[in-house]
């Protein structure tokens, strides 16, 4: 948070709203979105309009960041479809083959529209949830409706709860280390555990497994 926070503070609220949008944008549309820290940047955005006491700012920029947080993910879903398979394989190597990519699609249909809302809240798995649901062929519709409200419930929260949490860090210093550390916990803690959640899912009975379009 600490990065994300220095970029921003130097930068007046309308640098703010372009650094922002753009990274968002970024980590939900493409592969390069895996090395981009949208928690923390959206979290710093909201400090930084607090600095400068924008509270309007602050709400417009997180009905303007959802809006390209949806829209991201569905460029995303859009390049996966077309060439989600050979992106990913060679992202993923022998995780993400053909048959495992039929096996993600089975647990897009099953589990998918709860799947693709929890993965905003996953550091990079949030990256790879479209080009995966594209390339799985999970029903559109479905996934429109999913990625639109996990961005609703998570750019807001983040960009809201940095604005009026600015006041707290300001006050008592020692809570930016507590926020700096929980976004370490979380960005790994959220990492190994859809990690682990993908492989269990892999090792999954190939019987049980749907293929049919």
């Amino acid at each position: 948070m600490n990065t994300a926070l220095g970029v921003l503070e130097s930068a007046g609220p309308l640098l703010v709203w372009a650094i922002v949008l753009g990274f968002v944008f970024a980590e939900c549309a493409f592969v390069v979105g895996l090395f981009l820290p949208g928690d923390s940047l959206l979290f710093a955005a909201g400090v930084v309009l607090a600095q400068h006491d924008h509270e309007h700012q602050a709400w417009w920029l997180s009905g303007a960041a959802t809006v390209v947080a949806v829209a991201g993910n569905q460029v995303g879903y859009y390049i996966g479809a077309k060439a989600g398979h050979a992106i990913i394989t060679r992202v993923g190597g022998r995780v993400l083959n053909q048959h495992n990519l039929d096996r993600a699609r089975d647990f897009l249909d099953r589990r998918g529209f709860f799947a693709i809302v929890v993965a905003r809240w996953i550091p990079w798995i949030r990256t790879l949830a479209p080009l995966v649901a594209g390339a799985a062929k999970m029903d559109a519709r479905r996934f429109a409706l999913a990625t639109t409200v996990g961005g609703i419930a998570w750019v807001p929260t983040l960009v809201l709860l940095g604005y009026y949490a600015a006041g707290l860090l300001e006050d008592l210093p020692w809570l930016q280390t507590v926020a700096v550390v929980g976004s370490i916990a979380f960005f790994v803690g959220g990492t190994v555990w859809g990690i682990w959640r993908y492989r269990q899912e892999m090792r999954r009975p190939v019987d049980t497994v749907s293929v049919t379009e």
